[in-house]
């Protein structure tokens, strides 16, 4: 059971309560300052402290309660914590406590004395509004069993009677003036305000104690909402941290698998560099070897010339002479030499690898992250209402070309009057969706989503302030982003189907190419704030150049 405050300064049992100083009438007289009571002490905080559940308790009180009672349970709602919560003092709380105080220091004892009594005045117990007249216990006697006096207005004890009195007519105060807004006496109808509208004081009383009983519990509804709001708030955050949690995981397995890639590829232009290091050295060593053998040779040859030439034996001489200076048999060395490799083509075509190597990467992600999208698919089909003039859709919405002949239709709000654009009739204003549409033999197309409450007449300027987030493609090969400013896309073959996925919560539009599962475009960081709707244009016909259809196709998830 929660504790419970009291409402007066004694127990059931007549025994005073647990209180830090202030008596029973003193309590009473402030009770307005409730909320501002310990539910331990049930006095005025003292050092007022929050725990995490988000109650109160004076310092002191919680400690001991958290002492000799259930260790770190909360006493209002038995909220267990694990470990002992860090009690930080609640300021607010300690400065509302502070003022009363000192407003108390300066209030006076209010007591409204018998207006009866003769010597020692007693204290009054009521009012009456007809004799204008405070009474204590023993005078107040007669207006309770006398019949005149019993029909007489009693109130508790209030100063200032006269002030309950019209001072024109010396009248109780029993009625209200509803044209002048003012409280007046039986005569005032009569005398002051004639044709007015007036009712009896009580009546007006209970009307607008019904007003104020609205009003509270309209700013109840106010606070309720306001609460939903801040839980639908940390709900969002809650869901865009978990969101970012993942993508950051994705993103660390995506780049680790990167930057492995990356050092795989350095790896293997070092070994080739060192490779053909290498080999150069290793044919450098080879005719450095032959070279010093050569020498060797050389050197022999030049001993025995030398020994010859010493030689006085003139028989000796003629005989050895042909062998010694027959040239040996050696290579020519002149045009042989040692060209360092050239490295240049080796870390270009590293690079075109790892650029290989990045766009299987980026593909195998774009990929994964388009089968993923895809389980957001939704059917979508074309809204004949929203239709510009020129256009023909097929009988079962899906697909939509521009003809040659302007039809008679009416002109609806949300049709387009100008521009050769239809809306689908399916509208989102939360989550994620994503649909695929065929541009298969178009030279001109228009695609993406736009709000609810865009403009549809006239000239349409596509851009996301006015409420359109799309891409488009011209003359055949010029595809661009119709952001602010446009972006021109770069693409290496045009797509045949484009798949457009929304995260309304994320603000996110992208493209894609379906069929070579590329990312074409993203906007992001979109504030949306309104219905959103599948937007499609298929463009002029162009004189049959441009006549193939718009096709919203089912998604192939094979």
């Amino acid at each position: 059971t929660q504790p419970r405050i009291p409402t007066s300064g004694r127990g059931p049992t007549g025994t005073p309560t647990h209180q830090k100083g202030a008596d029973p009438s003193e309590r009473r007289r402030h009770s307005p300052r409730i909320q501002f009571l310990c539910s331990i002490c049930l006095d005025e905080f003292t050092h007022p402290v929050t725990i995490p559940c988000g109650h109160n308790f004076c310092k002191s009180c919680i400690t001991e309660h958290w002492r000799v009672n259930v260790p770190y349970q909360c006493p209002m709602c038995k909220e267990d914590f694990n470990t002992k919560p860090q009690l930080k003092i609640n300021t607010f709380i300690a400065e509302m406590v502070a003022q009363f105080r000192k407003e108390a220091q300066h209030e006076p004892n209010i007591c409204i004395p018998c207006d009866i009594c003769a010597e020692t005045k007693l204290k009054a117990l009521k009012s009456c509004l007809v004799c204008l007249t405070s009474y204590c216990q023993t005078h107040l006697e007669p207006h309770l069993t006398v019949s005149g006096l019993k029909r007489h207005q009693l109130i508790n004890p209030v100063e200032n009677l006269e002030d309950r009195m019209c001072r024109k007519h010396e009248k109780p105060l029993e009625l209200f003036c509803k044209t002048d807004h003012t409280c007046i006496c039986l005569l005032c109808p009569v005398l002051d305000h004639k044709n007015h509208e007036f009712v009896l004081l009580k009546e007006e009383h209970e009307e607008q104690k019904a007003e104020l009983k609205k009003a509270e519990a309209e700013i109840q509804q106010m606070i309720q909402e306001r609460r939903l709001k801040i839980q639908d708030i940390q709900h969002s955050v809650e869901l865009s941290k978990n969101a970012a949690d993942r993508k950051t995981a994705e993103g660390v397995v995506v780049f680790t698998a990167l930057m492995e890639s990356v050092q795989r590829s350095l790896n293997q232009l070092i070994k080739e560099i060192q490779k053909k290091q290498r080999t150069t050295e290793k044919e450098a060593e080879d005719f450095i070897k032959e070279l010093e053998q050569e020498i060797s040779e050389l050197k022999k040859r030049s001993t025995e010339v030398e020994h010859l030439l010493g030689s006085e034996d003139h028989l000796h001489f003629v005989q050895r002479f042909t062998s010694v200076k027959a040239a040996p048999s050696m290579k020519t060395w002149t045009e042989v030499s040692v060209c360092p490799p050239s490295y240049e083509g080796t870390v270009v075509r590293a690079v075109s690898q790892l650029e290989d190597k990045l766009r299987e990467e980026k593909k195998k992600v774009v990929e994964a992250e388009l089968k993923r999208v895809q389980q957001y698919e939704v059917d979508v089909t074309l809204d004949p209402d929203t239709a510009q003039p020129y256009l023909i859709q097929s009988d079962d919405g899906k697909q939509v070309h521009h003809g040659d002949e302007r039809k008679n239709l009416p002109d609806k709000p949300q049709r387009f009057s100008y521009c050769p654009c239809i809306l689908a009739k399916q509208s989102f204003s939360s989550g994620r969706f994503y649909f695929e549409v065929q541009v298969k033999g178009k030279t001109d197309w228009d695609l993406g989503v736009a709000r609810e409450s865009i403009d549809r007449k006239g000239q349409i300027i596509y851009r996301p302030q006015n409420g359109y987030w799309t891409i488009w493609l011209r003359n055949g090969d010029e595809y661009e982003a119709l952001a602010s400013p446009r972006v021109r896309l770069s693409l290496k073959s045009g797509p045949q189907k484009v798949g457009v996925f929304v995260d309304y919560e994320e603000g996110l539009v992208s493209f894609y190419d379906v069929d070579s599962s590329l990312l074409i475009y993203s906007f992001i960081g979109c504030c949306f704030n309104d219905k959103l709707l599948p937007f499609f244009s298929p463009c002029l016909n162009d004189e049959g150049k441009n006549s193939a259809p718009l096709i919203i196709t089912p998604v192939d998830t094979e």
